[in-house]
């Protein structure tokens, strides 16, 4: 397998698909596992051509898959009649029971060999995202209040009493408004089988706190910014704050609601693995892409009482935030729709463990291989099943054939009913789920610790307490949490004198979130105390993360520092910026402005003009916005001046707009004789063609392998830090690739690639990014009968409408093709991803670029040794 198959560079696009999506599903019996693993070898099974009248849905030969597997086209569904599916679930004879965005239930009972039998329910329920066969009915979860059949929102029981295989009883058990396409889900089965879980976006109202039994979350959530928020730049759910998307369960008869976890955009579909964690695929927010507060579609671990810092606008929390938890593995732009374990299919055993979770606007079913990571999960994934278009709304791994189900649909797209088998020689005997002992350990305290997140428990107030402070400094992320959550559940008064005795620093600065998030003003002396008593220096950069979030929600929630504090904390921080870990010159940057800490604004200043990313770049304009005070006349300069050297940079639908308000909110700091001073850096710059920055620099050479390959295999060459992170700007692979936190993301992270390749792979794939196309990042060639050739990655579908991105440079620019004039699709030939990217660097800079991506970006890697790397 190439480096490009695993890795480089065909960016998907930015994701600019208005997608607020549609549903998820539930399904029937027992729930799957965890795996580990990379990527398979694919078989292109693409066909040459797709003929196209009407083009009707994607033919099966237009699928990519992974040797082995076959995929059949089981029914089209006819819209006119039976809608656009959306979610699936199984009943306990085996027959598939899907719902229509729009319309009502459908029954497709399987015959081998033969079309499916399609039959309408007759009940009025329909517009359901997500179904559920569990103790003898049928679960629905309604999301719209029009159409034929038209119910209020939220949660429906459906029962046959007198067995005559139709439904004759219907409950409302859980009122729920509708939310459109970010309202309520994926309805499923606990482990144990006594209880159900579901799942609603960020549009879905909370219930009330009286229709609650029990609360995981603490509830005393909020927004949670230091210096502020900015809505997003075009209005979009401006005014929707915290607590955002939701987990909760409840009982078969919808009593003993219990809320779980917080903090989602808006996820489709949740699973439990079979040692009982649950999953879920959260979205994006497609608009913010280039932004420093875009958040990748990431698979998360649904932990009991976590957050997982979704706000609106700038407001985004990063993953890294104490009180966030953050993603188990980061996918990338798409729309996260249904996903499954793979438990019970009788396909290779890397598949059995996996999670498939599906991508409805670039048309992916991913494959996602979750590794033990301490107390919770990270991992990897592989694109498993893609083809053009296939917006994919849910999927089942059905318990009798072992196969892989799944619908396309949604937005009144032309629907359509598969199956994925595997016909390979693998085996397909029922995979064993290994988890090491360390990993049991650690998982074992963290549900120890979960279960004080309800009354109950069989301890005393004071032995919570008491395990729950032990717990904060835990080196387990997913153990801390579990901790602080335990101790915010308990009265303030019973723990907050006693954090003075947890051993660690970072243990103290995990519990002064807890009493920043718990506490009252009269606490405020308190916390800012243990926070200063903290040996900043000796932090990790996690822990110093979490020291200065604490200080931050301190501030925030507890008051002010007075002005002596004030100066006590910026002794303690102010000679440690920058740092050589960015995120924590982040969020240092950002304490030390909201302190007015001495020459923290010409710092910072500094940084976000030297910095090669343009996401850090915005990062640091944003959080001085605001500043009225410390400024000096060349600060105030080169802040504006930058206006104009990011004009030429592309992002998703409000990134211009996000750039537009930060300028307006700074220049408004202004006094009259300063805007008059900078009147001519006042003026709204103009957005320059984004090719104007690709020849910066003077030609060198054509560069091919075999001028490079000896260079590299000797590796004399003493490399620059400093000069590598400017070639990995001046080479363009800022703007699709991350290195570490900084970067773009409409191609693969690369801050791994030198860990699994060789200098000479990289350069291949540089060279040569025609040489192997990856299936996540494959472009599309669309053929018109007016003769128009689009090549692309489709992003966005409405009805017979594609969205497709074909400038990299300009993600929010889409090429529109009605699918009623399409005459041909074909894979397109080439990579979206230039060449000749290296033709203006000079071999030694080419070698600093190649030990810069070796290195991750890291300025401590042994590669280094030192020479050249910034302290």
């Amino acid at each position: 397998m190439s480096v490009f198959s695993l890795l480089f560079f065909r960016p998907p696009a930015g994701g600019q698909s208005l997608r607020n999506h549609l549903g998820s599903r539930s399904r029937w019996g027992a729930v799957a596992g965890i795996a580990l693993g990379w990527t398979c070898s694919l078989g292109l099974a693409f066909s040459s051509a797709t003929a196209a009248e009407g083009l009707g849905s994607t033919p099966p030969e237009s699928f990519r898959v992974p040797e082995g597997f076959v995929v059949d086209r089981l029914y089209e569904v006819p819209a006119g009649e039976q809608g656009s599916w959306v979610s699936l679930t199984i009943d306990p004879k085996g027959r598939l029971v899907a719902c229509d965005q729009y319309g009502g239930l459908y029954r497709v009972t399987l015959v081998e060999g033969e079309s499916p039998i399609i039959e309408r329910l007759p009940v009025e329920m329909g517009a359901a995202q997500g179904l559920l066969f569990a103790f003898g009915s049928l679960y629905v979860n309604v999301n719209d209040q029009s159409g034929r059949d038209a119910r209020p929102g939220g949660v429906y029981r459906l029962t046959d009493t007198n067995n005559d295989d139709t439904f004759d009883s219907v409950e409302h058990l859980i009122a729920l408004n509708n939310g459109g396409e970010h309202g309520p889900h994926a309805l499923i089965l606990t482990p144990d089988g006594k209880r159900i879980v579901m799942c609603a976006g960020n549009n879905t109202n909370l219930p009330p706190t009286e229709a609650f039994a029990t609360s995981r979350v603490p509830r005393h959530w909020s927004e949670d910014h230091l210096l502020g928020r900015m809505p997003d730049a075009r209005g979009h759910n401006a005014e929707r704050m915290a607590p955002g998307g939701f987990v909760a369960s409840f009982n078969p008869d919808g009593s003993g609601l219990e809320l779980i976890a917080t903090g989602f955009r808006n996820e489709y579909d949740i699973a439990f693995n079979p040692l009982g964690d649950l999953f879920t695929y959260d979205a994006d927010m497609e608009w913010d892409v280039g932004t420093p507060w875009y958040r990748p579609t990431r698979i998360n671990h649904v932990i009991s009482g976590a957050e997982f810092g979704w706000r609106n606008g700038t407001g985004k929390w990063p993953a890294y935030y104490p009180d966030s938890f953050g993603a188990a593995v980061d996918i990338g732009p798409g729309s996260p729709t249904g996903i499954c374990f793979g438990t019970g299919a009788k396909f290779p055993a890397k598949y059995q463990k996996a999670l498939f979770a599906a991508d409805w606007s670039y048309g992916n079913i991913f494959a996602v291989h979750l590794d033990e990571n301490g107390s919770t999960y990270g991992g990897s994934y592989e694109t498993f099943a893609t083809a053009a278009p296939l917006p994919v709304t849910d999927m089942v791994v059905h318990p009798g054939d072992g196969a892989l189900y799944f619908a396309i649909g949604g937005r009144r797209t032309q629907s359509a009913l598969y199956r994925i088998r595997y016909t390979g020689s693998e085996s397909t005997e029922p995979a064993v789920l290994e988890s090491s002992s360390e990993a049991k350990s650690l998982r074992e305290l963290r549900r120890s610790l979960e279960a004080f997140h309800v009354s109950g428990a069989d301890a005393s107030e004071s032995q919570i307490v008491a395990m729950a402070l032990k717990n904060l400094g835990h080196s387990d992320v997913g153990i801390r949490f579990a901790a602080r959550i335990a101790l915010e559940h308990q009265p303030v008064g019973n723990w907050k004198d006693q954090l003075a005795n947890v051993s660690s620093d970072h243990g103290r600065a995990i519990g002064c979130v807890a009493l920043a998030r718990s506490g009252s003003a009269e606490d405020r002396d308190a916390a800012i105390q243990l926070l200063l008593g903290v040996n900043w220096k000796g932090l990790s950069a996690q822990g110093k993360i979490d020291l200065l979030r604490a200080y931050g929600l301190t501030f925030i929630r507890l008051g002010k520092p007075s002005e002596s504090q004030r100066q006590d904390i910026v002794a303690q921080l102010n000679d440690s910026l920058p740092q050589a870990d960015n995120r924590v010159t982040r969020e240092l940057a950002a304490v030390l402005v909201y302190l007015q800490a001495p020459h923290a604004i010409s710092r910072t200043v500094n940084i976000m003009v030297s910095s090669p990313s343009q996401e850090d770049q915005m990062y640091y304009a944003y959080i001085l916005r605001d500043q009225k005070q410390g400024w000096s006349d060349e600060d105030r300069r080169n802040y504006f001046g930058w206006f104009s050297e990011i004009a030429s940079s592309r992002g998703g639908m409000s990134f211009g707009g996000f750039l537009d308000n930060i300028r307006i909110a700074a220049a408004a700091t202004l006094s009259d004789a300063e805007k008059t001073a900078y009147a001519e850096l006042l003026k709204p710059p103009v957005q320059r063609d984004p090719a104007a920055d690709l020849d910066p620099r003077e030609f060198v050479r054509k560069w091919a392998i075999d001028d490079l390959e000896k260079p590299l295999a000797e590796q004399q060459h003493v490399a620059d830090f400093v000069q590598g992170q400017k070639m990995f700007a001046a080479a363009q692979c800022y703007k699709c690739h991350r290195m570490g936190v900084s970067g773009g993301i409409l191609g693969p992270d690369l801050t791994g690639a030198g860990g699994r390749f060789s200098p000479k792979d990289l350069a291949v794939a540089i060279l040569d990014p025609n040489k192997e196309v990856s299936d996540q990042y494959a472009a599309t060639q669309f053929l018109t009968d007016s003769g128009q050739a689009i090549v692309g990655k489709v992003i966005n579908m409405n009805g017979d409408q594609l969205q497709v991105l074909t400038n990299l440079l300009d993600p929010s620019s889409l090429t529109m093709i009605n699918r009623q004039e399409i005459e041909e699709v074909r894979p397109a030939p080439n990579s979206m991803m230039p060449s000749g990217l290296l033709d203006t660097l000079s071999e030694s800079e080419i070698l600093d670029l190649m030990t810069y991506l070796r290195s991750g970006g890291n300025p401590e890697h042994p590669l280094y040794q030192g020479a050249s790397a910034p302290k």
